[in-house]
């Protein structure tokens, strides 16, 4: 009888036992699979909320719960353990996770192969396993996920060949296998299935053999196609032509032959997609293809039949070309005559000593006729203040005084005396290390923008022309106009359009003690679309290949209609000649958001690309595509990129680009990131998400991954 009841009690403590374990629902026992794999360490720091006593683990660290149709329990439908330099193996358990959506197990130590058994979880639709050293081969039960969306398993240590039943994945968005070790050729058939596949980056690895020709099926792609780095030979396939011409292609780093095609979505690479293929030629690299007949007609190349086999150049094309030169060196030496003849006359230059102008003035110009001069400034003209008398702000005198110097209106419609401009009324707008800037009124009423740059660069004369002219040749809606500037040893000055409504800065978040305008989704858009026209403009369109190299929103105007108009292009690099140091408190061409002085802290420019950030860096136009990426970012959340780093507010962000990619990673609701007075358009739900894809683009880490210019402002246009 006694053993009868020690046998009862010892049944009764198991049953105890066994119903306080099993009190947890079925999803909580798969996820305690996860945290026994974690090692013991990282287990007791992470997990310690992980506990078995618990209904549900819809509370543990880490893990997302809903209520699901067909259950009255809420269902594990997220796991996010991202970052935490966990130790482990991924269990096979996680399988049994019908409800799981989303897995991000990225930037950890998790080892070993990635469990066939993982794809039992059928409602899986993004899997960040990125960051991990994950080995072995791509699972075969990958695709029998109906509805996977993104995959990013890069940076491990996964190899094997690329499989062919990757065409399974047909709802598949996001392929990321870069910077592992798979090897082989790829197989045809793969990417015809793929029609919803918007990116693809498979760099690094060590595929070889061919490009497939029908990788330019992807109709959906967009971004950057990169293939970078990998051992991929032959010729590139022409089937690449066939893809959107927004995609950019980095082919970098690879083994690849012969002439590059120009057809299609080829005419819209630069040269850096194509780099370390030394048997590369053609176009976009200024590497000839020296086989090509082509080349030979174009220089009237012929065979040489003497010693050595050289080629040379036709007699009849020597002779052609000599008379070719001589005429053209006639011509424009009959121009320069010419016109240097009618400048004289319209100064009133007379060098028989009848003239408008008199003493060395007149002496000046009859000695040097094509010298520009227009007018000179009064010494210590008064400049009045709109605003009721006195010097205009900031404590200033508001005065512009010069010696004699050149006043030249670059706009042939643009004409008015110097003596007019120094008399006009005026205030100052603001003023900084990149000079004070004036608003002035001329008499027949049209305002003008004057920057005052400082008194230094006399030496540096035919430097400062070149540039400014440069600058003046520059014709685009969305691009501020410069109209005329004057030159003198102790003054210079740049006199451009009056641009009447602030900047995008002020119109986001106000100036100082005023409030904001509340920008419609539609203005912001415009302004988006505008703002990335002007910029492709001066990468592209002008007769010089700019690099602004300060993009940022206090640096977009708008007039009333908020038309955008890009600005300070080019001032850098006057305010070097002029011997002045620039400042990063902001300031413009042309606009009327005042100059801001130097803060207490500065705060961060988180507009510039990571690359610019680095002392004595050169500047490229991949600087300006991340910048107004960061401004496309700043447009959909309203939120501002410069953040002072002293703030000690936790709702401050420090980078808003992070914070963004963030969201999306972790596949946030669209409402936690946009602009909450965007809320309310819910009909633009898919062109904030469009303009969203647009802006992570442009604030790739590398620049090779960025995209031109050129195609930002097309992805925009289509939106």
């Amino acid at each position: 009888m006694l053993l009868q009841k020690l046998h009862f009690s010892a049944f009764l403590v198991v049953l105890i036992f066994c119903l306080r374990v099993f009190s947890l629902n079925p999803d909580g026992l798969s996820l305690l699979s996860l945290k026994s794999a974690v090692d013991a360490a990282s287990a007791a720091a992470f997990f310690s909320d992980w506990n078995e006593d618990d209904a549900t683990p819809c509370r543990w660290t880490g893990i997302t719960c809903t209520n699901v149709s067909g259950s009255d329990d809420p269902r594990v439908v997220g796991i996010s353990l991202a970052g935490r330099n966990l130790r482990a193996y991924i269990p096979s358990e996680l399988g049994s996770l019908i409800h799981l959506r989303r897995l991000n197990l990225h930037g950890n130590n998790f080892n070993g192969a990635i469990p066939d058994q993982l794809f039992n979880a059928s409602s899986l639709h993004s899997i960040f396993l990125y960051g991990n050293n994950l080995s072995g081969s791509l699972p075969p039960s990958l695709c029998s996920i109906p509805r996977l969306r993104i995959l990013d398993f890069s940076n491990n240590s996964l190899s094997g060949q690329l499989p062919k039943l990757l065409q399974n994945c047909r709802q598949l968005r996001r392929l990321i296998l870069a910077r592992n070790k798979f090897s082989g050729q790829i197989p045809l058939g793969i990417f015809p299935e793929l029609a919803n596949l918007e990116q693809l980056d498979i760099s690094e690895n060590e595929f070889n053999g061919s490009i497939p020709n029908d990788m330019g099926e992807l109709k959906s792609l967009s971004g950057t196609l990169n293939l970078s780095y990998n051992h991929f030979g032959g010729k590139i396939p022409k089937g690449l032509g066939d893809l959107p011409l927004t995609v950019s292609f980095d082919l970098r780093g690879n083994d690849l032959s012969g002439q590059i095609p120009q057809t299609g979505s080829f005419s819209s690479q630069g040269p850096t997609a194509f780099l370390d293929n030394p048997s590369l030629c053609g176009f976009p690299l200024q590497r000839s293809c020296k086989n090509s007949s082509s080349d030979s007609v174009e220089y009237g190349l012929v065979e040489n039949d003497g010693v050595g086999g050289r080629k040379g150049l036709r007699p009849g094309m020597i002779v052609l070309i000599s008379v070719a030169d001589a005429v053209g060196v006639a011509v424009v030496g009959l121009v320069v005559i010419y016109v240097c003849w009618k400048r004289k006359d319209s100064r009133g230059c007379s060098c028989t000593g009848k003239g408008k102008l008199g003493g060395n003035e007149h002496a000046r110009c009859c000695a040097f006729p094509c010298i520009v001069f227009g007018g000179f400034p009064s010494n210590d003209s008064e400049v009045e203040s709109e605003k009721g008398g006195g010097s205009g702000g900031g404590g200033d005198s508001g005065r512009m005084s010069g010696g004699v110097g050149d006043f030249v209106a670059i706009d042939k419609g643009f004409t008015f005396e110097l003596d007019e401009l120094l008399r006009a009324s005026a205030y100052v707008l603001g003023k900084s290390g990149l000079g004070i800037v004036y608003k002035v009124v001329l008499g027949n009423g049209v305002p003008v923008a004057v920057r005052r740059l400082g008194e230094g660069g006399e030496q540096r004369y035919k430097e400062f022309v070149a540039e400014v002219q440069a600058i003046g040749r520059l014709k685009h809606p969305n691009v501020v106009k410069l109209r005329a500037y004057y030159w003198a040893p102790d003054e210079k000055l740049l006199i451009s359009d009056f641009i009447p409504n602030g900047s995008l800065a002020s119109a986001l978040r106000g100036k100082a003690g005023q409030q904001s305008s509340s920008l419609s989704w539609s203005i912001r858009l415009e302004i988006a679309k505008g703002a990335a026209r002007g910029l492709a403009y001066l990468h592209e369109c002008s007769q010089r290949k700019f690099v602004h190299a300060d993009v940022k929103s206090s640096n977009i105007l708008l007039d009333n209609d908020y038309q955008p108009y890009v600005s300070d292009f080019g001032l850098n690099r006057l305010i070097t000649i002029t011997g002045n140091k620039p400042t990063s408190s902001g300031g413009f061409i042309g606009g009327t958001f005042p100059y801001l002085k130097a803060p207490q802290s500065e705060k961060v420019n988180t507009y510039r690309a990571p690359e610019a950030r680095i002392p004595g860096a050169q500047p490229t136009q991949k600087w300006d595509v991340y910048s107004i990426g960061v401004v496309l970012i700043e447009l959909l959340t309203g939120k501002s990129p410069e953040i002072s780093p002293t703030s000690s507010t936790s709702t401050d962000i420090l980078d808003l680009v992070r914070w963004v990619r963030k969201g999306f990673e972790e596949e946030s609701p669209l409402s936690d990131l946009v602009d909450p007075s965007l809320l309310q358009e819910v009909e633009a739900k898919k062109e904030v998400l469009g303009v969203f894809h647009v802006a992570l683009a442009c604030t790739e880490g590398d620049p090779d991954a960025r995209p031109q210019m050129k195609t930002v402002s097309e992805n925009l246009e289509k939106i």
